[in-house]
């Protein structure tokens, strides 16, 4: 079975731009305007990379009608993750009626949840939508581990359409064994996608249906050169392509991710208008700043 066309090919996830406390429209905008030029293949706001758990379920509820409203077609899925089920279900809820194509649901937690917890959160929000829901594994945010035993028991609820996977530094027949694994323990149909940018292009090659990129919302081109050479069966150039900007990944290794050093280049690109995240969240110091500009501009990144 074919995985619909919202869970294939580029995701990118644009930043949710924050000035003065509040949503710079403007700057969001702009982001979204940017990705549809470049022909994304599904535009992904408020995962991690657009901050949504910092944000309320009004502002949230805004920025999925702005981001669908601007997507010209471009299929937009709507990260739901909170902490309370109530809110992941009026965020759920606003999706659904700003016209997503797809929910990306973590399982945010301050006290650790439970694998039972994690399935009856995913029942929830799949009783209460006609939307496909994409489960997202992200223990770096969430402090949630998922096993393949749990992405089966998830696909197994109608609804839940594709799992996102972080990406690892594995050899590239590691990598074709855990893609195979996941298939082979989900539910027939179960789209498989990647994230964590530095191993987008292993994950395609291995077999995965999607890249799920953070710096794809700031820097689409690059992350499609890859992707549609990885998509053509060209491994070679997906491959080189990606060790072109290994400087690129070697920054989000020394910050912690990619948020901060995305943030950075949308500043550096005139995308925001200065520290663009939302407090206690805080942006590069001055001297990162400078050496994130330089490989920027290094790598002729625009």
């Amino acid at each position: 079975m074919t995985a619909p066309a919202a869970l294939t090919g580029l995701s990118a996830f644009p930043l949710t731009p924050i000035r003065d406390g509040s949503l710079d429209e403007a700057a969001f905008d702009g982001l979204i305007d940017r990705l549809v030029a470049a022909g994304v293949d599904s535009i992904a706001p408020l995962g991690s990379t657009g901050v949504g758990p910092y944000l309320s379920v009004g502002t949230r509820a805004f920025v999925a009608r702005a981001a669908v409203e601007r997507a010209q077609g471009i299929p937009v899925i709507v990260g739901i993750g909170a902490l309370n089920q109530r809110d992941v279900l009026a965020n759920a809820s606003a999706a659904e009626e700003a016209g997503a194509s797809a929910l990306l649901l973590a399982p945010v937690s301050y006290h650790p949840l439970t694998a039972d917890e994690v399935v009856e959160l995913f029942r929830a929000v799949t009783s209460t939508t006609d939307l496909p829901v994409i489960v997202y594994d992200n223990p770096g945010t969430t402090h949630f581990t998922f096993t393949t035993e749990l992405y089966g028991r998830l696909s197994e609820l109608d609804g839940v359409a594709a799992i996102k996977i972080p990406g690892l530094p594995l050899s590239a027949g590691e990598w074709t064994q855990r893609v195979t694994g996941i298939r082979e323990a989900t539910a027939e149909g179960t789209a498989i996608g990647v994230s964590v940018d530095a191993y987008g292009a292993e994950g395609l090659i291995a077999g995965c249906d999607a890249w799920y990129t953070a710096i794809g919302g700031t820097l689409p081109e690059p992350m499609l050169a890859i992707t549609r050479a990885a998509q053509s069966g060209d491994t070679y150039l997906a491959r080189e392509l990606a060790s072109e900007l290994q400087p690129l990944w070697d920054l989000f290794a020394a910050h912690g991710g990619s948020l901060r050093v995305g943030a950075a280049i949308a500043e550096h690109l005139g995308l925001v208008n200065g520290d663009s995240l939302p407090a206690p969240l805080r942006g590069l110091d001055a001297e990162a700043k400078r050496t994130v500009a330089e490989v920027v501009d290094a790598l002729d990144l625009r």
